[in-house]
C-alpha cells in the first residue's frame, strides 16, 4: 500500500494533472448499497459512449493504421493488461494526454512518458512521440466540441448537466482517490489557467467521443457496430441528407424483434370465465399483453409498462382491471361496493375515448365506468353506482383533496396512470402529487391500492419505477420500438431558412413533397397542422400546388365504386370545405366542426375515399384512424397558458406518430417531423427516448404543500418530509442533484438529501405562511391549516393567485375592480397581448363589455377583463389566439370565483360577498346580474320577450302581481304573457318569518321558518336546491351567521322548514338585522325578512355567583352520628361542602345549589337525606335524576354504600322497573326518572305514598331547559301544589351546575337567600384547562374524519400516560374514531400504546367480550361505550376503565342522551369532545349539542384523587368556536320550555281533577317556572312587556288555545267555563300518552279494524316522533320495505313512524336487521308500544268493538313473542322449535300450543330424538297451564225468565295447573324486557261483535273474580267469555255463558 502511495508522490512531483472527479463517493447505508450498484450500471451522461466493456488484446501498431485517441486508448488498455501501470486505462490515458499537451522540450516528455507507463512499454513511447502532432490535433479538436457542446447544454436548460454515478470503492481505492484530491488541489493553485486546465477537468472517454465528432449530427447518428452500444446512437442505417434550405434525417423502421424460444401468446379461453366476456373478439393477447399476463392477472404487484404507442396498453389495464373484479366476486356474485377503479388520462378526449371503450367491453360483467373530467360532472348518487372512474390528472387530485370525499378514495383498489412519462411536462407535478397521496394512504391505513402506471418507452424507467413503487424484479417491463406492432420509418426534417416567408413557403412545398411520395406509393396520408384555420389553409395550398404540378389526379379518387354515392352524402353538408375539398380527395377535420361533419370525414377517409386527410392533433387523440404516412407540419403550437407558442410535446408527437401505419395492412408506417433546424435535435433526441424524465414537482410545492395540510395528512415538517419523499422530485433529485440546484458539497454533507427535503419545506411552509395559507410555528416545526388556505386548496386556485388576492381584495370594491382583480390572477400571468388582436379586442370593449376596463384593450389585463366579460355577455370572437385565450379564462373562472367569495364570507364581509355571490352565478349562467331575471329560461322563453322586459323594466315584483294578458300587451305579444307567468311560478322563491327569542343581553335565538314558494320542475331545479342563510348588519357590514341550507324536491312539497341558530348582538344595539336567504345558482332569487330591535325587551344581565369562602374544612365527625360517619371512606367535607353543611344538615330549609360538575354535589344531596332520616323518618326521599343512566348509577351507589348500612328500604321507577304498590308503600327512597313519577303523582289524591314525600331532591335541575324539561317542571309544581294542600311541607334540594339566572330558579323551588349556592364554573375540585380548536369543513363526516389526527395529537400531547374519555356523536364515530386512533399509534409504531396489561389476562378479558368491533379495539387498549353495545360489555369497559387497564376509551353520546357524561362517573385525565353536533332524525339535519351537555363532558376532566388539574380538548365546527369560547364559561339561562308540551300537562291536571275551570288553569300555571322566567324575560315567550293587564291575557290567550285544541281532539269537554275530562283524555293521562296520540285511535279505530290498520296506528303514534333516522338510513329502511308483509309509504323511508313501522314487522318475521343501531331502535320501539296498545285496547273496550280489541290484543301476542298471529303457529314461540320438528309435529296431528302441552312426554320422545325432547320439554315448563272455572248468579231473584232483567253476575276462577309454574314472570323469550303474565277477561257477543265488559288480571297461583253481566236486554245464547293473555300466542279459552246458566 505505502509503495503504491509512494509512487504516486513520485508521479505528481512529475508535475502531472490529474483531472477532477466525475465519479463520486457517496457513504452508502448498507440496505441501499443494492440501489446504488445497480444504478452505477446505467447508462452515463448524454456525451458518453456507453462501453460493453470488450478489451482489446491486440494493438495494432501505429503504423498499421490512424492514430487517434481510439488507438492511444487501445495502446494504454494493453499497457494496463500486462499490470505495467498502476493506473485504471482512462486515467492513464488522460495522463498521457496531459504529458504530451505540455510546453516541455521533447526529452523531458519522453522521460515523463516513460515514468508513466513503465519502462517495458518503450515502443509505445516511441509511437506517441513520433505521433505527437496527430495526438494532438484529435486532443484539441475534441476539445473544441466539448467547449461548444457545453454552451449548448447551457443554452437548453431543460436538459440535465450530467447524470450523478455512484460507485462502490475499495478501501485502498478510497485513499488513493483522497491523496490524489490533496496533491490535485495543491497543483490547481500553481498552474495558469491554460488549456492545461480545460484538460485537467476532463473525462477521456468524454474527449474520445469528442474528437471523433464531425458536424452537429454525429452526435446523434450511431456507427452501427453491433457490440457497441451507444446509448444516444440512432438505429443502424440512418441516412443524413442537405438540400438547400433544409436537412433531413431518415430513420429507417426497426424490424420487429423475432418470438424468443419458449415465448408464446396468450390464448383468451386460457382466462377465467368472466374474464373472457370482455375479451369477445379476441382470439389471444398480443405480445407484450402476454409477457406481462402473469404478473397482472395472477398477482398484486404495482407494474410499470413501457411500450411504444400502439402497443395495445389498453389491454394491460383490462388485464389489471380484471384482476381486481376477480378478487370480488364471491359465491357467483359481484360484491360491487367493495372497490373502485380509477384511470388517469393525461387528456379529456383520451378519457372520454378510454369511458366508451372499457364502458362497451364491461357490460357483461355489469361495470358501469363513468367519465369524471372537467366537462363531465358526477353527482354522489351516479359516484356512488360507479366501479370504475376514468378522470384527468387534475380532477382526481381535486377529488382526493377534499377530505368530504374521502370515503370515495378509501374504496379504491386500483389506480391505472396512462402515460406516466408526462411526468416531464408541467402537468407531472399533479400526477406525483396523487401517487404520493395515494402512497401515503396505503401506509397510513395499511390497505392495498395497486398501481398501474403505463408509459412510452423512456430512458429512466428504473427511477420511474422506483417512484411508482414498482419491484423491478417482477413488475418492470420495458419494450423498444423493436415491439411496435408496425414498424415506424421516421424522417425529421429540420428547415435553416431564416427569411419568414421563404420557410413558410419552402415548409408547404416540403409537405407536398412528402404526402406525393406517399401517394405515389399508394398509400393515404395524413397531415397534422395546429390550428383550425390552418387545416383548411393547408388542404387548399396542397390544390394549389397539386395544379402548379399537375399531380391532381393522384390526389382525385372518381374510379371509386363508391364515389357517386358518397358524393350525393358530401353534399348534404353544410361545410361548403368539406364539400369543396371532396372532389380534390383531401379531407378536413377539426374540434370546431360539426359532430357529423366530423364523423363524414372520418367515414370517407378510411373508406379510402379521401387519400389525404388535414386535421388537429384533436384527431389523434379521439379517433382511432391510421394511415401509412403522418407529416407533422410545423412543431409550434399556441398555448394560451403559456401566453404564446411552444413546442409540440413528446406526448402529442408519439400519439401522432402512433397513427402511422395500419395494423392489418401495412408492414410499416411512415412519420415525418417538418420543424426549424434548430430543433431538428431535440425531437431526434425526444424520439428515440433519450432524454431522461425530470420532475417539475419544485415548481408546484406551495400548492400541493398545502393541499397535503387542507387535507389534514401533513400536520408538520417531519410528515411533510415524509410526503416530499414519496414523489419523483426526491428520487431524481438524488439521482441529478446538479439538474435541482443541488451543488455537489451539499451532496457530499448531505448524503441522503435529508437536509434539503427540510429546506425546501420550511421554505414553502414560510411562504404560504406568509400568505396566510396555513399558520407555520417554526419552533415546534407545527403546521396548521387556514381557512384561506382551504379554500385555495379546494378551488384549485394557486399560491401566487392568493398573493395577488391578499393584496387587492377590499372590503368595498366596485364591480369593475372585481373584474380586474380576478385578470390579475396568476392562473392568466401568461396571457400575452399581440399587436394583430388590438382592434378586434377595442371593438369587443365597446360592444361586449357594459364594466369599465382598467387599463384598456393595450393593457394585459385589461386584456384578460374583456375577455371575461365578453364570455358572461356571450360575445363571439373571430381571432384564433383570442378564442384559444377566452376558452382557457373560461375554465378557470368559475372557481376563482367562487373561491373570492368563500374568501369574503369567511371574513364577515356582508356587501362583498353578496357581490361575490352574484358574480359566482353570473358566470356559472352567463348572464349580468343587472339584466332580466327571466333570462335564466333563456332555453325556454325568447330572446325577444326577454329584450321587451328589460326595455320596460318589468321586474319580478311588478311582474308577479300583474295578469297574464297585461303582461302579454306589455311585451306586445299575447301568448307569451302566459309563457311568463307561467315561468314566474318556477322562479325558485321562499318566503322566511322568524321569531327571535333572547338568550341573554348578548346573544339571540332566531327560529327561522323556511317556506318554499315555487312550482319545482326537475328540469329547471335539478334533485335540489341550495340557499345561502346570511344574518347581517347592514350598518357595520358584518355577517354574524351564514350556514348552507339544501331545499329538496320533497322538503318543497312537505311543511315549512325550521331552522334554529344563536346570532350575537351588541351595545348600542343597530337599528336591525337583516336575515337573507340567497340561491347558491339562480340570479336574483332571494329573500329578506328584518329583526328590528325597536321594541325587543332584553333580559336583565346579571347573574350573582355565591363567593367561595375561605373556610376551614368540616371533618366528617360534624354529622354527629358515627353511623353516618362510617359511610364515608374520607376526613374532610370539601370547600362546597362545607359551606352548605349547615342548611342542608341542620336546617329544613330548601336549598339550591349550583356548582361544576366533579364537585360533589351528591353527597350535599345526602346530607339533606340524613338530616330527613333523623327527623321525620317516616318520610320519603324522593329523588328525580332526568336521565335513566343517572338513576342507574345512583342506584349502584347507594345500595352499596347507604342502604344496606342505614337499614333503609330503596326502589327504582323507570321504563325498565315498575315496582308493585307494596314496594313503594314500604320504601324509604324513591329514585326516579321524571315521566315516572309523573305519571304515578298525577293521581295524588288516591295515593298515599306521594303525599309522604318529605325530601324532593332534582338532580341536574338546569335540564329544565332541555327537551324533558316540562315535566321536570311540572311535577315540581306538583309537588308544591300538594304540599300546599295537604299543609305538609315538602323539603326541595335542586342540584345543578353553574346557573345564570339562578335567582328565578329559586325563587320558583321556594328557595330563600341563606339556600342558593351558586358558585363560578371556576370553582372546581380539579382546576381545568379547556384547548377550543375550530374545524372548518361543510360536511359533518369529513370534519370529524379531519378531527382524528388532531385527537391522538391531543392524547400524545397532554395525556400520553393517563387516562382519556373522548365523547363523539353516534355509536359509528365511537368505532370510526377508535379503528383511526389504532392506525395513527400504528404508524407512530407504537401500536399498542394505549394498553396497560400484559398479554395474558387481556386475552382472558377478550373471550368474554360479545361484540366485535369492541374485541379488536381493545387489543389496543381503546374501549368502545354506547347504548348499543349489551350490559355486559358495558359494564366490563368501564370497570376496565375505571382501573386503568385501557387508557383511552370511546364513548359514545347517543342522540339526545349523553349517556356516559350524564350516568357513568368514569372521571379522566383528558377529556376530547370530538365535534359538538348530532344528528337530529326528526329535524333531519345536524344540531348541537346543549351547551349543559358539553359542560357535563368537560365535568369528566380531572380526576380529585389523582390530578393536580384537568384537561379539556373541545373540536368544534370553525364557526362555532367564538360561540363556545363566550358560553363555556358564561352560562346561558336556563328558559322554560313548558308552553310547548303544556296540552298534555293540563290534560292530566283536568282528569285529575285539580283543573275543573279556566281560573284554575290560570292559578296552575302561576305555579310553574315558565311563569317565573315570563316576568323576567317576555320577549323570549313573545309577550312584549311585564305589565299585569298584559300577562294576564297572554295566560289566558294560552289556556284558551290549549282548552281549545284538547277539545278539538276529543280529550276534553268544555261547558262554558268548567271543563271535564272525556274518555280519550282518561285513557291519554293514564297511560302517559301524547293528546295527539290518542286523537289519533279516536279517529281511526273502528269497530273491525284490520291487523294491518292497527300496525299503521301504533307506528303512528306521537311517541315514536322522536325515534332517530340517521343519516343515509332511508336506504336501509327501502331496503328491509321490500321484505316485509305489508306495504308503507315509498315516498317517506326517512320518516320515523315508516321506520317504526318497519321495524315492527322485522320483528313479527325475525328478519335480520341491516346494522347494530336498529336492534337498540327496536328495543325502543317494542318498549314504548306496550302502553300504547293497552291504551288501544281500552279505547276498543270503551267504544264496545269486541273484533277489534281482539285484533289488538293479538298484536300485543305479537310484540311479545316476535311472531305474527294470522300466520305463524302458536309452536314458533319456543325456541327450540325448527322446521322439520314442526313437521313431525303436524304428522301427529299436534298444530298448537295447547295440543302440544296436553301430548305425554312419552310422546314427545318417540317425534323427536332425546336431546330435542327434553329441551322442549324444559321450555313447556315455562308455559303455564290454565283452568277456568265459572259460576253466574243472580243478583236480583225476582224473576224467572230467561229474559234477565236485573242481570247476573259471572264469578270466575282462574288457577295454573302446572304445579312447577307458580311464578307470574312471562315466557318472552324474543321480547327484551322482563315482563309479567297478565290475562284479559273479556265479556261479549261474538255474533255481534259487541263487547260488554273487559277486566285484565295477573295472578301467579290462582285468582278469584267476579264480572257483571250488564243488566240491559242481552241474549245470553250468544254471549261469551273469552280469556286472552297478553303475551301468548293460541291461549284464548271461550266460555259460552249459556251453557253455565
Amino acid at each position: 500500500m505505502w509503495k503504491m502511495i509512494k509512487w504516486i508522490r513520485l508521479l505528481l512531483r512529475r508535475n502531472l494533472v490529474f483531472r477532477a472527479p466525475t465519479r463520486f463517493l457517496v457513504d452508502v447505508v448498507l440496505e441501499d448499497s443494492d440501489l446504488f450498484i445497480e444504478e452505477a450500471t446505467e447508462i452515463p451522461n448524454h456525451g458518453a459512449w456507453y462501453e460493453l466493456g470488450d478489451s482489446a488484446t491486440y494493438i495494432p501498431s501505429a503504423s498499421g493504421g490512424n492514430v487517434d485517441l481510439e488507438w492511444l486508448r487501445d495502446a494504454c488498455d494493453k499497457i494496463v493488461s500486462e499490470s505495467i501501470s498502476q493506473l485504471p486505462r482512462d486515467e492513464l490515458a488522460m495522463a498521457i494526454c496531459r504529458v504530451l499537451d505540455s510546453e516541455k522540450p521533447g526529452d523531458e516528455i519522453a522521460g515523463d512518458l516513460l515514468d508513466l507507463v513503465g519502462d517495458s512499454a518503450f515502443e509505445i513511447v516511441q509511437d506517441l512521440i513520433m505521433h505527437r502532432k496527430e495526438l494532438l490535433d484529435a486532443i484539441h479538436h475534441g476539445l473544441f466540441v466539448l467547449k461548444s457542446d457545453k454552451k449548448a447544454s447551457n443554452a437548453q436548460s431543460r436538459m440535465p448537466s450530467y447524470g450523478t454515478q455512484v460507485t462502490v470503492q475499495t478501501e485502498s481505492e478510497r485513499q488513493f482517490d483522497k491523496l490524489r484530491r490533496k496533491e490535485e488541489k495543491k497543483h490547481r493553485r500553481g498552474t495558469d489557467h491554460g488549456v492545461e486546465n480545460d484538460l485537467s477537468a476532463m473525462t477521456f472517454s468524454s474527449l474520445l467521443q469528442a474528437s471523433e465528432k464531425k458536424g452537429l449530427f454525429d452526435d446523434i447518428i450511431g456507427r452501427g457496430d453491433a457490440h457497441e452500444l451507444p446509448v444516444t446512437a440512432l438505429p443502424q442505417g440512418t441516412i443524413k441528407k442537405h438540400y438547400k434550405g433544409y436537412e433531413e434525417v431518415i430513420i429507417p423502421p426497426k424490424p420487429t424483434a423475432p418470438m424468443k424460444p419458449g415465448e408464446k401468446l396468450i390464448e383468451i379461453k386460457e382466462l377465467d370465465d368472466f374474464a373472457q366476456a370482455a375479451f369477445h373478439g379476441y382470439k389471444t393477447l398480443n405480445r407484450i399483453q402476454s409477457r406481462i399476463f402473469q404478473t397482472t392477472y395472477n398477482t398484486n404487484e404495482n407494474i410499470l409498462v413501457c411500450a411504444p404507442t400502439g402497443a395495445g396498453k389498453t389491454n394491460i389495464a383490462m388485464i389489471a382491471i380484471l384482476h381486481e373484479i376477480k378478487h370480488h366476486f364471491r359465491d357467483g356474485y359481484l360484491h360491487k361496493d367493495e372497490f373502485k377503479i380509477v384511470y388517469v388520462a393525461p387528456m379529456k378526449a383520451l378519457a372520454a375515448e378510454v369511458t366508451s371503450t372499457f364502458s362497451h367491453r364491461l357490460s357483461p360483467l355489469n361495470i358501469i365506468v363513468r367519465e369524471l373530467t372537467g366537462d363531465m360532472q358526477l353527482t354522489k348518487n351516479e359516484l356512488e353506482e360507479t366501479q370504475m372512474i376514468v378522470t384527468t390528472p387534475e380532477k382526481w387530485d381535486v377529488i382526493t383533496r377534499k377530505s368530504s370525499d374521502m370515503s370515495l378514495s378509501l374504496l379504491v383498489k386500483l389506480l391505472i396512470i396512462d402515460e406516466v412519462h408526462l411526468l416531464n411536462d408541467d402537468r407531472g407535478p399533479v400526477i406525483e402529487a396523487l401517487v404520493a397521496r395515494t402512497l401515503r394512504q396505503v401506509e397510513s391505513t395499511q390497505s392495498m391500492i395497486r398501481i398501474v402506471g403505463l408509459s412510452a418507452t423512456l430512458p429512466n424507467y428504473l427511477e420511474v419505477a422506483q417512484f411508482l413503487r414498482v419491484n423491478t424484479e417482477t413488475g418492470l417491463f420495458f419494450f423498444d420500438s423493436s415491439y411496435r406492432p408496425v414498424p415506424l420509418a421516421q424522417q425529421y426534417i429540420g428547415i435553416s431558412e431564416h427569411n419568414f416567408l421563404a420557410r413558410v413557403e419552402l415548409l408547404n412545398e416540403i409537405c407536398y413533397n412528402k404526402v406525393v411520395d406517399s401517394l405515389k406509393q399508394g398509400h393515404q396520408a395524413m397531415v397534422f397542422v395546429h390550428s383550425r384555420k390552418d387545416t383548411r389553409k393547408t388542404a387548399e395550398k396542397l390544390v394549389e400546388l397539386a395544379r402548379k404540378y399537375e399531380d391532381l389526379e393522384l390526389f382525385r379518387n372518381y374510379s371509386h365504386p363508391q364515389f357517386e354515392l358518397k358524393k350525393r352524402e358530401v353534399l348534404k353538408s353544410r361545410n361548403k370545405d368539406v364539400v369543396d375539398l371532396f372532389e380534390n380527395g383531401i379531407g378536413i377535420h377539426h374540434a370546431g366542426m360539426l359532430r357529423a361533419d366530423r364523423g363524414l370525414t372520418e367515414r370517407l377517409f378510411s373508406d379510402g375515399l379521401l387519400k389525404v386527410l388535414v386535421c388537429t392533433a384533436t384527431l389523434a387523440w379521439g379517433v382511432n384512424l391510421p394511415a401509412h404516412t403522418v407529416v407533422i407540419k410545423g412543431t409550434q403550437i399556441y398555448d394560451p397558458k403559456a401566453g404564446g407558442w411552444r413546442d409540440l410535446g413528446m406526448l402529442d408527437v408519439m400519439q401522432i406518430f402512433g397513427r402511422a401505419g395500419r395494423p392489418q395492412f401495412d408492414k410499416s408506417g411512415e412519420g415525418i417531423i417538418i420543424t426549424t433546424h434548430d430543433k431538428l435535435a431535440y425531437y431526434l433526441r425526444l424520439l428515440t427516448s433519450q432524454l431522461p424524465i425530470e420532475s417539475q414537482f419544485i415548481k408546484s410545492l406551495k400548492d400541493n404543500l398545502n393541499a397535503e395540510v387542507a387535507l389534514g395528512t401533513v400536520t408538520n415538517v417531519k410528515e411533510a418530509c415524509a410526503w416530499l419523499g414519496y414523489t419523483y422530485l426526491f428520487i431524481r433529485m438524488k439521482m441529478n442533484p446538479l439538474a435541482y440546484g443541488i451543488g455537489w458539497e451539499e451532496v457530499i454533507a448531505d448524503p441522503t438529501l435529508s437536509m434539503k427535503q427540510r429546506a425546501l419545506v420550511a421554505d414553502a411552509a414560510r411562504a404560504l405562511d406568509k400568505a396566510k395559507m396555513m399558520r407555520f410555528d417554526e419552533k415546534s416545526g407545527n403546521i396548521y391549516c387556514t381557512e384561506l388556505g382551504r379554500i385555495a386548496s379546494h378551488f384549485y386556485i394557486q399560491y401566487s393567485s392568493v398573493e395577488t388576492y391578499n393584496e387587492l381584495l377590499r372590503q368595498h370594491m366596485n364591480e369593475s375592480e372585481i373584474i380586474d382583480m380576478v385578470a390579475h390572477s396568476s392562473e392568466f400571468e401568461n396571457i400575452v397581448l399581440r399587436d394583430e388582436e388590438q382592434n378586434e379586442l377595442e371593438m369587443l370593449a365597446r360592444t361586449s363589455c357594459p364594466l369599465e376596463i382598467k387599463g384598456g384593450p393595450s393593457n394585459k389585463h385589461g386584456k384578460v377583463s374583456i375577455l371575461i366579460q365578453l364570455y358572461i355577455s356571450r360575445g363571439s370572437i373571430d381571432s384564433f389566439s383570442l378564442v384559444s385565450d377566452a376558452a382557457y379564462i373560461s375554465a378557470s373562472l368559475a372557481r376563482i370565483m367562487r373561491a373570492l367569495f368563500e374568501i369574503c364570507l369567511r371574513r364577515g364581509w356582508s356587501e362583498m360577498s353578496s357581490l361575490m355571490l352574484d358574480y359566482c352565478k353570473a358566470v356559472d349562467r352567463q348572464i349580468w346580474p343587472h339584466q332580466h331575471p327571466l333570462r335564466q329560461f333563456d332555453k325556454d322563453i325568447s330572446a325577444e320577450v326577454l329584450r321587451k322586459l328589460e326595455e320596460k323594466g318589468a321586474d319580478l315584483d311588478r311582474l308577479q302581481e300583474m295578469q297574464e294578458k297585461d303582461i302579454g300587451a306589455l311585451i306586445r305579444y299575447a301568448p307569451g304573457g302566459r309563457l311568463v307567468k307561467q315561468h314566474l311560478g318556477y322562479f325558485p322563491s321562499v318566503l322566511l318569518s322568524a321569531t327571535v327569542s333572547p338568550i341573554t343581553r348578548t346573544v339571540l335565538k332566531v327560529d327561522l321558518i323556511i317556506t318554499p314558494d315555487f312550482v319545482w320542475k326537475d328540469r329547471f331545479h335539478g334533485t335540489a336546491l341550495r340557499w345561502w342563510i346570511l344574518v347581517e348588519d347592514s350598518d357595520n357590514d358584518h355577517i354574524y351567521h351564514s350556514e348552507l341550507f339544501t331545499l329538496t324536491k320533497r322538503m318543497a312539497k312537505a311543511e315549512p322548514y325550521k331552522l334554529s341558530f344563536t346570532v350575537p348582538i351588541f351595545e348600542p344595539h343597530p337599528p336591525q338585522y337583516y336575515i337573507r336567504a340567497v340561491s347558491d345558482s339562480w340570479l336574483h332569487a332571494e329573500a329578506f325578512y328584518t329583526i328590528s330591535f325597536h321594541n325587543l325587551a332584553l333580559p336583565e344581565g346579571r347573574t350573582s355567583h355565591t363567593e367561595l369562602l375561605d373556610l376551614k374544612p368540616l371533618p366528617v365527625t360534624a354529622l354527629g352520628n358515627l353511623t353516618y360517619e362510617a359511610l364515608y371512606n374520607f376526613t374532610h367535607f370539601n370547600p362546597i361542602q362545607t359551606q352548605a353543611f349547615h342548611v342542608l344538615y341542620h336546617s329544613n330549609k330548601n336549598v339550591l345549589l349550583g356548582a361544576p360538575t366533579g364537585s360533589g354535589k351528591t353527597i350535599s344531596a345526602e346530607l339533606a337525606m340524613l338530616h330527613l332520616f333523623n327527623t321525620q323518618p317516616d318520610m320519603k326521599v324522593i329523588y328525580i335524576a332526568p336521565l335513566k343512566a343517572i338513576v342507574r348509577e345512583r342506584m349502584n351507589d347507594w345500595r352499596k354504600h347507604l342502604v344496606s348500612r342505614l337499614g333503609k328500604q330503596m326502589v327504582e321507577m323507570t321504563g325498565d322497573y315498575t315496582p308493585d304498590m307494596m314496594a313503594l308503600l314500604s320504601a324509604d327512597i324513591i329514585i326516579s326518572t321524571p315521566e315516572k313519577w309523573d305519571g304515578i303523582s298525577r293521581n295524588w289524591h288516591s295515593r298515599n305514598y306521594v303525599k309522604k314525600v318529605g325530601l324532593m331532591i332534582l338532580d341536574e335541575i338546569h335540564l329544565l331547559g332541555a327537551d324533558r324539561g316540562p315535566i321536570l317542571e311540572v311535577i315540581v309544581s306538583r309537588m308544591r301544589y300538594i304540599s300546599s294542600q295537604t299543609e305538609r311541607e315538602v323539603r326541595f334540594v335542586g342540584l345543578s351546575t353553574a346557573l345564570a339566572n339562578a335567582h328565578d330558579l329559586a325563587d320558583w323551588l321556594g328557595v330563600e337567600e341563606n339556600g342558593l349556592f351558586n358558585f363560578k364554573p371556576s370553582v372546581r375540585p380539579v382546576p381545568l384547562e379547556v384547548h377550543i380548536q375550530g374545524y372548518p369543513g361543510k360536511f359533518y363526516c369529513p370534519r370529524m374524519n379531519s378531527m382524528n389526527k388532531p385527537t391522538y395529537a391531543a392524547i400524545c400531547t397532554h395525556s400520553p400516560t393517563k387516562p382519556v374519555l373522548i365523547f363523539v356523536s353516534s355509536r359509528r364515530q365511537t368505532r370510526l374514531t377508535a379503528l383511526d386512533l389504532i392506525q395513527f399509534a400504528a404508524s407512530d409504531e407504537h401500536p399498542r400504546q394505549f394498553l396497560a396489561m400484559p398479554e395474558e389476562s387481556l386475552q382472558m378479558i377478550l373471550s368474554q367480550v360479545t361484540d366485535q368491533n369492541l374485541r379488536h379495539t381493545l387489543q389496543f387498549g381503546i374501549g368502545l361505550h354506547h347504548a348499543g353495545l349489551n350490559d355486559k360489555d358495558r359494564s366490563l369497559v368501564e370497570e376496565l376503565f375505571a382501573n386503568n387497564k385501557i387508557r383511552a376509551i370511546l364513548i359514545l353520546v347517543l342522540v339526545c342522551t349523553s349517556t356516559l357524561a350524564w350516568g357513568v362517573n368514569l372521571p379522566a385525565h383528558l377529556v376530547v369532545i370530538k365535534g359538538t353536533e348530532y344528528y337530529d332524525g326528526k329535524a333531519k339535519r345536524y344540531v348541537d349539542f346543549p351547551i349543559t351537555d358539553i359542560l357535563q363532558m368537560m365535568g369528566r376532566a380531572g380526576r380529585p384523587q389523582y390530578d393536580q388539574h384537568g384537561k379539556a380538548v373541545i373540536l368544534v365546527h370553525e364557526p362555532k368556536k367564538s360561540f363556545y369560547k363566550k358560553f363555556l364559561y358564561e352560562p346561558f339561562p336556563v328558559e322554560s320550555s313548558l308552553r310547548e308540551q303544556l296540552h298534555d300537562h293540563i290534560n292530566a291536571e283536568i282528569v285529575a281533577g285539580t283543573i275543573c275551570h279556566k281560573e284554575d288553569a290560570m292559578h296552575y300555571l302561576t305555579w310553574t317556572y315558565l311563569f317565573r322566567r315570563l316576568m323576567v324575560n317576555p320577549a323570549y315567550y313573545g309577550l312584549d312587556d311585564v305589565e299585569p293587564g298584559n300577562v294576564s291575557s297572554y295566560l289566558s290567550s294560552l289556556v284558551q288555545s290549549t282548552f281549545e285544541d284538547l277539545e278539538d281532539s276529543g280529550c276534553i269537554k268544555i261547558n262554558e267555563d268548567n271543563v271535564e275530562p272525556m274518555m280519550l283524555g282518561s285513557i291519554a293521562s293514564q297511560y302517559y300518552l301524547r293528546y295527539t296520540t290518542v286523537s289519533m285511535f279516536g279517529s281511526n279505530i273502528g269497530p273491525d279494524t284490520s291487523l294491518e290498520v292497527f300496525l299503521h296506528i301504533l307506528s303512528g303514534a306521537s311517541e315514536y316522533d322522536e325515534l332517530p333516522v340517521r343519516h343515509n338510513e332511508e336506504n336501509y329502511n327501502d331496503g328491509l320495505s321490500r321484505r316485509v308483509r305489508y306495504m308503507v309509504d315509498k315516498n317517506r323511508l326517512d320518516d320515523p313512524h315508516v321506520k317504526a313501522n318497519l321495524l315492527f314487522q322485522a320483528h313479527f318475521s325475525q328478519l335480520d336487521l341491516p346494522i347494530s343501531d336498529y336492534i337498540t331502535d327496536l328495543k325502543s320501539v317494542l318498549d314504548q308500544s306496550i302502553r300504547i296498545i293497552q291504551a288501544m285496547i281500552d279505547v276498543c273496550a270503551n267504544s264496545g268493538w269486541l273484533s277489534s280489541a281482539l285484533t289488538c290484543m293479538h298484536l300485543l301476542q305479537m310484540v311479545m313473542q316476535g311472531l305474527w298471529y294470522d300466520k305463524d303457529s302458536s309452536l314458533w314461540m319456543l325456541p327450540c322449535m325448527t322446521d322439520d320438528l314442526i313437521s313431525s309435529l303436524s304428522r301427529r296431528g299436534i298444530a298448537k300450543i295447547q295440543q302440544l302441552l296436553d301430548t305425554p312426554s312419552t310422546v314427545l320422545q318417540a317425534i323427536a330424538d332425546n336431546a330435542t325432547a327434553s329441551r322442549l320439554h324444559q321450555d313447556l315448563q315455562h308455559l303455564p297451564r290454565i283452568r277456568v272455572h265459572l259460576k253466574v248468579e243472580r243478583r236480583n231473584s225476582d224473576s224467572n225468565s230467561s229474559e234477565i232483567s236485573n242481570g247476573f253476575n259471572l264469578n270466575i276462577r282462574v288457577e295454573k295447573t302446572n304445579t312447577h309454574h307458580r311464578t307470574s314472570r312471562a315466557f318472552t323469550p324474543r321480547f327484551p324486557k322482563v315482563k309479567n303474565e297478565a290475562w284479559w277477561l273479556v265479556l261479549g257477543d261474538t255474533s255481534t261483535s259487541e263487547l260488554y265488559a273487559l277486566k285484565r288480571v295477573s295472578f301467579s297461583d290462582r285468582l278469584v273474580t267476579r264480572m257483571e253481566i250488564p243488566s240491559t236486554q242481552v241474549n245470553l245464547q250468544e254471549m261469551k267469555l273469552i280469556l286472552v293473555s297478553d303475551c301468548y300466542l293460541g291461549y284464548e279459552q271461550e266460555y259460552p255463558i249459556e251453557e253455565i246458566a
